[in-house]
């Protein structure tokens, strides 16, 4: 049989995330499993996080593997020199304008059977915020997968957004309604959110302006989702079941394959182990220092990607971790504070230096996974909820936007593993809860609850891995399994 008769019997994934931090890692997480699973994988990044990916991991970090290559296609904001994640509404609407062209232009030159040694594309694996891909899916004939890289109870809370338009909930009539205590109003109508707040739902909403873009691509990416062909999302069954039966209301096929980075570690590949998304340099000196501590002794600290805070709350957390007393290990990002760079205080060093460490970033399932570790301070984001659940860590949530805030509420109020910290933080506080977390009452029985989960994430990761494999077969394999055409 020729080679070329080979090839157009392999299929090929063209794997395509939203660029930035919390959603490439997921998403080369899926892709290493469709090619264990025999997928030829396209994994496409931005030009600008590609370069962001070659600085951080050495110029010899992705090269094409066998079967795995990296493509970019430009993502329409101005060039940058900034190792920073780039403003987050600027670059949806520059993905939604202008990215499309060049998708469909690198789908053409990957389908030319005169100069490409590919297979051809059999199907897209797009992120569930880059919608726009749906048009080049829907001219080749192919389906195309939706991976919901946030949590599926964010998800549900985005899809209320219309009601909550229709009701006249929002927009806010005026900038008051942001600290009036507008924002506590309690939503009893949603089903699998009974109880949550208006505070609680997608930060998106908080707007005065009808014409918002961030809530208008709320309103376009939630309806576009109804005409992907499936929506995989990186949770498990047990963790987030009535969340998910309400989900499958709104959605095409829903399918579980979470927690992703569990799936993730049982596939024994030792170059696709070599393939890591961080787009800052890992620091792995950290676990060296945690090696050194007791078990259960240290609190782990990392605000994620796009959080950004003002000095004076980066002392109010200083200070609050000092005067905690407990071990900490502190990821501190260039670009964490806004305005300036991330600079402590002399005499707060002084005071934490056998105790405190500090990374600019860090291998962080690793950190998670320490036996060191006991408890997490996090901005709630859900690659990090997701896996400080799968390890048993209970946490301290300082959500910033976005999904963070319902993620955070998930936490506190209905799996009982994490406690709120104020957006207007002070030390006091951030002490207590520090102390609680580690070695108060509350902290014992949030370590309880968070280890329950754990066990339940390990043994529900079979039932999400036959999810998966029901997804290849069912949808990705099944060329009658096309995606809608409908608008």
């Amino acid at each position: 049989m020729g080679s070329s008769s080979l090839l157009q019997k392999k299929p090929h994934a063209v794997c395509i995330p939203a660029p930035s931090q919390g959603h490439i890692s997921p998403m080369l997480k899926l892709a290493k499993l469709l090619h264990t699973k025999g997928f030829h994988i396209t994994f496409v990044n931005t030009e600008f996080n590609h370069k962001r990916l070659l600085k951080s991991r050495g110029p010899d970090s992705l090269k094409s593997l066998p079967d795995f290559q990296f493509k970019t296609i430009p993502d329409g904001l101005p060039p940058s020199d900034v190792d920073a994640t780039q403003d987050i509404p600027s670059l949806c609407e520059s993905t939604t304008t202008y990215c499309l062209a060049p998708f469909k232009d690198l789908l053409a030159k990957l389908n030319d059977t005169n100069s490409s040694q590919v297979p051809l594309v059999s199907c897209i694996v797009s992120d569930g915020v880059m919608s726009f891909t749906l048009a080049a899916a829907e001219e080749l004939g192919i389906p195309e997968v939706f991976l919901w890289t946030a949590s599926a109870c964010s998800y549900l809370g985005y899809f209320q957004f219309t009601k909550l338009l229709e009701k006249g909930i929002i927009p806010l009539k005026d900038a008051n309604d942001l600290k009036n205590g507008y924002l506590d109003t309690v939503l009893d109508w949603i089903p699998g959110l009974e109880g949550i707040r208006l505070k609680d739902l997608p930060s998106f909403l908080r707007t005065t302006n009808p014409d918002d873009f961030m809530l208008k691509f709320v309103l376009q990416e939630t309806e576009r989702a109804r005409r992907a062909s499936a929506v995989t999302i990186n949770t498990f069954q047990e963790l987030d079941h009535d969340v998910l039966h309400a989900l499958s209301s709104y959605l095409p096929p829903l399918y579980t394959i979470g927690p992703l980075h569990l799936l993730e570690n049982q596939v024994n590949n030792k170059t696709l182990e070599e393939l890591r998304s961080n787009l800052w340099k890992e620091e792995p000196e950290c676990l060296e220092w945690l090696d050194s501590k007791e078990q259960n002794s240290v609190v782990y600290v990392n605000f994620g990607s796009i959080t950004v805070m003002r000095p004076e709350q980066l002392s109010e957390f200083a200070w609050g971790l000092a005067n905690s007393k407990q071990n900490f290990l502190w990821v501190l990002r260039p670009d964490l504070v806004l305005g300036d760079s991330a600079i402590l205080p002399t005499q707060f060093l002084e005071e934490t230096k056998e105790r405190g460490m500090f990374a600019s970033w860090c291998p962080q399932e690793e950190v998670l996974s320490h036996p060191s570790v006991g408890g997490f301070l996090t901005h709630s984001g859900w690659n990090s909820t997701i896996e400080s659940i799968s390890y048993g860590l209970p946490m301290i949530c300082w959500p910033f936007f976005a999904d963070q805030q319902t993620n955070c509420w998930f936490c506190c109020t209905k799996w009982g593993i994490g406690m709120e910290i104020d957006n207007n933080v002070k030390r006091d506080e951030v002490e207590s809860l520090v102390r609680e977390l580690m070695v108060g009452e509350k902290g014992k029985k949030m370590k309880n609850k968070s280890m329950e989960l754990k066990k339940l994430a390990e043994i529900d990761v079979t039932n999400s891995y036959l999810n998966l494999e029901s997804l290849i077969y069912e949808v990705l394999l099944n060329p009658g399994h096309l995606i809608s055409k409908d608008t």
